[in-house]
């Protein structure tokens, strides 16, 4: 059924659906040119009797001035064009032009003020518009879901969750990126020393280096080494191996083509430790002048994964979600656990008091009470003078309080330790220490 505007012109002049003919607008005689001269209109003089007014064209009198035409105006877009245009307009759709030529539309046409008015209303009814983007939590829900109504037959270790949540995260965001972003610049982060370094790289450089040190924890399991013969000989270094990814690395080859292998790797991965189950979780991982235990280095893997996703997804200029609670706990807690030895790494390269008593192993000593706050957050007991000591709560000597956010980034080597807003009690150079400690866990 056709509007009042609407003719679809099938109706022929004759026909019995013909639509009455209305004749258009006659244009009006002004705009042909100046009006003629009009006759004077006859007055009366005060005797009664009537004159002809004429224009006075005696000396020094001007002339008449001529009737002048009308401006041409632009009469603007038809009515059934704005009338059809209410509804963009109240969902606030339309282009600047058309904004404007609707509501000055509507300060002369009360119907359409009307259906504005009206549709303006109901727009307010509706829900606000949602992203497009999956929710990226959807996966490990789907999954929490469907192993609580059947359980995996061969689980995933709980050490591995967060690796395997992070990873498919990364996964998700690489999925739909075209060759131009993985070329997009990144810009990488950490802390040497007391001082912060930086590294320009791109996309598909980040995912190099994941790779490649990912590749660390592939071949202790037995698995592949993602740099083949190009492996450097001796004892592995992540660093050492990521410069030998970027120089093997062939320029003219694709930069997506890194995704696929890294994806791989990591399926490969999470497939080993969930047959092994948990005979390998004590297994130890090689990080050149360190060593984790397997458990722990998936931790560390998952960290890094969504630190430099989080770098990717700055550079690419897309949103990205920290891990999960539980799974943000567990890296925490590594890092918590790791400040120990990172202190005494510190002092053995001078750059930190040395410690103030010895302990014996398993004994008590001076402790720093961590407080890391909010999403994964907790409590953590962090011995000072040896990392064989005992950190309680009867020996605490400071204290500082984190944002689990902050937490991270300076534990990722993104911010400095001065840049910490940390709650600080108690002595300043144990809370110094500690803070240094904890941007030294960071590394390329």
């Amino acid at each position: 059924m056709k509007g009042p505007d609407e003719w679809d012109g099938r109706e022929l002049p004759g026909s019995p659906g013909e639509r009455p003919r209305i004749p258009s607008p006659r244009s009006a005689a002004e705009d042909h040119g100046p009006l003629p001269d009009t006759p004077p209109v006859p007055v009366r003089d005060p005797a009664g009797d009537t004159v002809d007014a004429l224009p006075d064209t005696g000396p020094g009198s001007e002339p008449p001035a001529a009737p002048q035409p009308f401006p041409d105006s632009d009469p603007g877009p038809p009515h059934r064009v704005l009338k059809s245009l209410l509804g963009a307009w109240a969902l606030a759709a339309c282009s600047a032009e058309e904004t404007a030529a609707v509501e000055t539309h509507l300060t002369d046409c009360a119907s359409c003020a009307d259906e504005a008015l009206r549709l303006r209303d109901a727009v307010g009814l509706l829900h606000p518009a949602d992203s497009l983007d999956l929710d990226p939590l959807l996966r490990s829900r789907v999954l929490e879901g469907a192993l609580g109504r059947r359980p995996a037959r061969i689980p995933v270790p709980d050490w591995a969750a967060p690796y395997d949540a992070e990873t498919a995260k990364l996964d998700a965001l690489l999925h739909d990126m075209g060759e131009a972003e993985w070329r997009a610049p990144v810009r990488l982060r950490w802390f040497e020393g007391d001082r912060p370094v930086e590294r320009e790289t791109t996309v598909a450089g980040v995912m190099g280096h994941l790779m490649a040190v990912d590749g660390l924890v592939a071949t202790a399991l037995g698995l592949t080494d993602p740099l083949g013969t190009a492996a450097p000989p001796g004892t592995p270094d992540p660093l050492i191996r990521t410069e030998t990814f970027w120089r093997a690395a062939d320029e003219t080859r694709r930069p997506l083509t890194v995704h696929a292998p890294w994806r791989d790797q990591s399926y490969a991965l999470m497939r080993q430790v969930s047959f092994a189950g948990g005979r390998v979780a004590e297994l130890a991982v090689p990080y050149g002048d360190f060593r984790l235990a397997l458990r722990d280095s998936f931790l560390d893997r998952a960290f890094e994964c969504w630190v430099h996703a989080g770098d990717i997804a700055e550079a690419v200029d897309y949103p990205y979600v920290p891990p999960a609670s539980g799974h943000l706990h567990q890296m925490v807690d590594l890092a918590a656990r790791l400040l120990p030895s990172a202190l005494a790494d510190r002092r053995r390269a001078g750059l930190a008091a040395p410690p103030q008593r010895l302990v014996e192993a398993g004994a008590p000593g001076r402790t720093l009470h961590l407080e890391v706050e909010g999403n994964g957050g907790g409590h953590w007991y962090i011995a000072l003078d040896s990392p064989a000591a005992l950190g309680t709560p009867e020996h605490t000597v400071a204290h500082i309080a984190l944002d689990s956010a902050e937490f991270c980034q300076l534990a990722a080597g993104h911010i400095s330790p001065e840049e910490a807003a940390a709650g600080q009690d108690g002595e300043r150079d144990a809370i110094r220490e500690v803070l240094f400690a904890t941007a030294s866990l960071s590394r390329l």
